[in-house]
């Protein structure tokens, strides 16, 4: 389980959507602006100097103007520019901006500070340019021990103990109480209606979540695992899983993939911050530890016509992870995983994060 965002769309369709809106052309029917965008194909400049995010634009407003970006083309050029994935969708969807009017809302949402520097990175990997680590030198921050290591090998995640300070953590947090309203120390205000009954909080640029998607050690972590430093973060949102009550039972969600099963398996991240202290029951991300080893196997052992997810929810057993205050738990996408239910005396509260590099190898087929 990772923020609605970081798995891009997974949760409104059972996975389809994700590897669909990666491609940036999946099937909205004719947009307004498809003349436009079919006209403007030949534009050499825009006022990012940006090619694919036109492309992008065009694929998604007028289906068949331009032919799609690949996945993980999308993926950077929205994490470079500081979007996340379905804000932009919808915002597209729903405005059918004029590509002019798309530039401008990019902008809006970075609040007129998307800065040059940035740009000229993201261009530059987009042009297939060696970059560096977004936020520096990672020679001397201090990553992943050799244990560590081993662990992730071995289990497919791993802990990064102080990802972030306590203090940055708890800043994060309580920004997170105050966008929903709440009171830390109230526990009837923990059950909002700005809340609903889902753990997923849309908060993306407080400025405490933003600084925590440039801590050192998060990215030279994730650098040890996919061996580069060409990094790009996702905008995730916020997660806050209180206690269950009576009319708040856990809404989940339950065991799951956001990755496809189809084959050939592939590497990617997935990441998620405690800001608080988490126990064990205390609504703990959870997984079925080692099976990224594993997983070709059991598939074989599904019984034909029976979905593998369906399958997995009814046999695998989750381990629920306890960790600290601004620890960080990165796992492997084809670990299934998900929530668990709060039976503690305080919320779990999270901030979900991935880090990819700009071109990686993916399996284009979903399969759930």
């Amino acid at each position: 389980m990772v923020g609605q965002s970081a798995r891009d769309a997974d949760r409104c369709n059972g996975g389809s959507i994700r590897q669909r809106s990666a491609d940036a052309c999946y099937d909205v029917g004719p947009g307004k602006h498809f003349e436009a965008a079919r006209s403007t194909m030949v534009e050499a400049a825009t006022s990012l100097g940006i090619d694919e995010l036109h492309t992008y634009w065009a694929c998604v407003c007028a289906p068949g103007s331009a032919a799609p970006l690949p996945q993980d083309v999308v993926k950077t050029l929205l994490a470079g520019l500081r979007l996340n994935v379905l804000e932009t969708l919808r915002y597209l969807h729903q405005k059918q901006p004029s590509y002019a009017q798309f530039e401008a809302w990019v902008g809006e949402r970075n609040g007129g500070e998307l800065k040059e520097v940035s740009l000229t990175r993201l261009r530059r990997a987009l042009a297939g340019e060696a970059v560096g680590a977004e936020v520096g030198n990672l020679e001397r921050v201090e990553g992943l021990t050799a244990d560590d290591l081993a662990h992730w090998h071995e289990h497919g995640y791993v802990v990064l103990r102080n990802a972030i300070s306590s203090e940055a953590a708890e800043t994060a947090e309580r920004a997170i109480y105050d966008f929903l309203g709440m009171d830390r120390d109230d526990p009837e205000s923990w059950y909002r209606e700005s809340l609903g009954h889902s753990i997923w909080v849309p908060l993306l640029r407080h400025p405490a979540l933003v600084a925590n998607r440039r801590a050192p050690r998060i990215h030279k972590a994730h650098a040890q695992l996919w061996g580069r430093e060409d990094l790009w973060v996702t905008i995730d949102q916020g997660g806050f899983n209180p206690p269950e009550r009576k009319n708040w039972p856990f809404p989940g969600p339950h065991l799951h993939w956001d990755a496809t099963l189809a084959e050939p398996h592939r590497l990617e991240l997935q990441g998620i911050v405690y800001l608080a202290d988490v126990d064990e029951d205390q609504g703990a991300f959870s997984c079925v530890p080692g099976f990224h080893r594993t997983l070709k196997q059991w598939l074989k052992s599904v019984p034909a016509g029976v979905n593998a997810s369906d399958h997995a929810r009814r046999t695998l057993t989750m381990k629920p992870i306890a960790a600290k205050r601004g620890d960080m738990i990165i796992w492997h996408h084809l670990l299934p995983h998900g929530s668990s239910p709060n039976r503690a005396q305080r919320p779990r509260v999270v901030q979900y994060m991935s880090l990819r590099p700009t071109r990686f190898a993916y399996t284009e087929e979903w399969k759930s």
